[in-house]
C-alpha cells in the first residue's frame, strides 16, 4: 500500500494530527516539533500522545516523520547559534520518545563560509554528542538543493557525515524530489541511474522516507522552490514512476507541496489513483 500524507500543524496536538491524516485519505503525516523558525516547544500531553497512538494502531499508519525547524544549523559559524541548535536538538530527540519509533528529519545545515569540510565535520560531532544508544527515534538526514552554503547537496556529502557519527544505526537519509533534482539528479529521466548511485554511494537500506514535491525549477538550479503535484518541471509522470518504483514504494511519502488541507487531499487521491497498490 501506497503510504503518504503531508504536513499538518501540530497546535491542536497528536491525535488532531492524525485525525486530519484520516480525513484527508493519509497514513502518515509530517508535523514540525516546534515553531518552524524556532522557539519554545509546547508541552506534550501524555494523554493526546496516548490517544493518538491508539488511533494511529487502528488505522494502521505507517511511521511518522518530524521535521526539525528551519533555524537549526549545527553547523553554524557563530557560537551562539550552534548551542541554540543544540538545545533544540537534545530537546527534540527527547521528546520524539513520546511516539517511539518514528523518524526525526533535518536540513544538515550551512557551513556559512567555513567551507563544507569543517561543516560537514561539525555536523558529526554534534550528532555525536546527542545521539543515545537506547532511543528510538531514526535521524534522517535530508537531501538538499545546495542553495549558498547547504550541506548535503550531493550524495557525497551526506554519505560523509554518516562515515563520521558512531552510532550510525540511529542514521537514515530522507530524500526530497525537488531537493535532488534541484541539485542535479535527473530523476525525471534518470530515476533508475539516480538510485544506483545513491546505492553505490550511501546505500539504500539507509534511504527511510521521501519528500515528495515536484520543482518550479530546472534540473541543477539549486534553488529549492517546491510545486504542486503535475505543476512544475519533474511532473506527474515522473513522480509516479517514484512511488511505484520497487525500491522505494514502501518508503513513507511526504507532501510539502504548497497547499491547504483541501490541495492536499486532491494531491493524495491523484497519487493513489496512479499508485500500483489499492488503499
Amino acid at each position: 500500500m501506497l503510504h503518504i500524507g503531508c504536513h499538518l500543524s501540530s497546535a491542536k496536538g497528536y491525535l488532531a494530527m492524525g485525525k486530519d491524516a484520516v480525513n484527508i485519505k493519509a497514513d502518515t503525516f509530517a508535523f514540525f516539533t516546534r515553531n518552524p523558525r524556532g522557539g519554545k516547544a509546547k508541552d506534550i500531553d501524555p494523554n493526546d500522545v496516548q490517544a493518538f497512538l491508539e488511533f494511529a494502531s487502528k488505522h494502521k499508519f505507517a511511521k511518522l516523520v518530524a521535521h526539525a525547524p528551519y533555524t537549526m544549523n549545527i553547523c553554524a559559524a557563530k557560537e551562539n547559534i550552534r548551542a541554540f541548535a543544540h538545545d533544540i536538538l537534545l530537546d527534540d530527540l527527547k521528546r520524539m520518545e513520546a511516539t517511539p519509533g518514528n523518524y526525526y528529519n533535518f536540513h544538515p545545515g550551512s557551513h556559512v563560509g567555513q567551507g563544507s569540510q569543517q561543516g560537514i565535520e561539525m555536523i558529526a560531532t554534534e550528532l555525536n554528542r546527542v545521539l543515545q544508544p537506547n532511543q528510538t527515534t531514526t535521524v534522517l538526514l535530508e537531501t538538499m538543493a545546495g542553495k549558498g552554503s547547504e550541506i548535503g547537496r550531493s550524495f557525497e556529502e551526506i554519505k560523509s557525515i554518516i562515515d563520521q557519527v558512531e552510532l550510525q544505526d540511529k542514521l537514515g537519509v530522507c530524500l526530497d524530489t525537488c531537493h535532488v533534482w534541484d541539485g542535479g539528479y535527473d530523476i525525471v529521466h534518470n530515476l533508475d541511474g539516480v538510485l544506483t548511485e545513491f546505492d553505490n554511494i550511501i546505500g539504500l537500506n539507509r534511504l527511510k522516507a521521501i519528500h515528495l514535491n515536484d520543482s518550479l525549477n530546472p534540473c541543477g538550479s539549486h534553488k529549492d522552490r517546491h510545486a504542486c503535484i503535475s505543476e512544475g518541471c519533474i511532473g506527474l509522470e515522473a513522480l509516479t514512476r517514484v512511488i511505484n518504483h520497487p525500491q522505494l514504494q514502501e518508503l513513507p511519502f511526504i507532501l510539502e507541496t504548497p497547499n491547504d488541507l483541501d490541495g492536499y487531499a486532491r494531491e493524495i487521491a491523484l497519487l493513489r489513483k496512479n499508485s500500483c497498490t489499492s488503499y
